[in-house]
């Protein structure tokens, strides 16, 4: 939780200044934020964990999983699920998940990509919280709500560290809510 020391805002302008910009990366014109910076220096790492749990404990009376997309919501899903004693799931890129499972298409740009998760983890009408670190178009996003609506789960929200507000990839999510830190256009 948000210790007394440190308010929310405190926490919020401490994740800010975390993130690094690399101007023309992967491609010339884009403007790449990252949020490697937040894993070497613990207290910003801290801060995003305390900032995600005071927002649902004050949010959500009850969670039963937390649903992390491969492969940064698996930086911060497995801690946040830890301090509320509620296990992870990872949702995966095709081909990566032993066992049984269940899968989505979904489109990119110049083509299709999957989504899987194991089809034994999320049951019907557990409630879910699903985290990754960025917003952006939302394809991939998406799918994963895609996929935990075919079990039949219960999408609370879904958790983001950066929301890139031009690109719109709310819209794909319909009527599932979005919980962003820090939005950018």
């Amino acid at each position: 939780m948000c210790s007394e020391s440190q308010s929310l805002e405190e926490k919020l302008q401490l994740v800010r200044n975390s993130i690094k910009c690399y101007p023309d990366f992967p491609i010339q014109g884009i403007l790449f934020r990252d949020i490697f910076p937040l894993l070497y220096h613990p207290k910003a790492f801290s801060a995003v964990i305390d900032l995600f749990e005071d927002h649902l404990r004050n949010t959500f009376p009850q969670i039963d999983l937390i649903v992390g997309l491969d492969a940064r919501g698996f930086l911060f899903g497995p801690v946040l699920a830890q301090k509320f004693g509620i296990g992870f799931v990872p949702v995966r890129k095709k081909g990566k998940l032993p066992g049984p499972t269940l899968s989505v298409s979904y489109s990119l740009e110049y083509g299709q990509a999957e989504v899987e998760m194991q089809s034994d983890v999320v049951q019907a009408n557990q409630k879910v919280i699903v985290i990754d670190d960025l917003l952006a178009t939302g394809g991939t996003l998406a799918a994963a709500c895609e996929l935990l609506n075919k079990v039949g789960a219960d999408i609370l929200e879904c958790l983001i560290v950066i929301e890139m507000k031009a690109l719109n990839g709310i819209k794909k999510l319909g009527s599932v809510s979005v919980h962003s830190l820090l939005q950018y256009n």
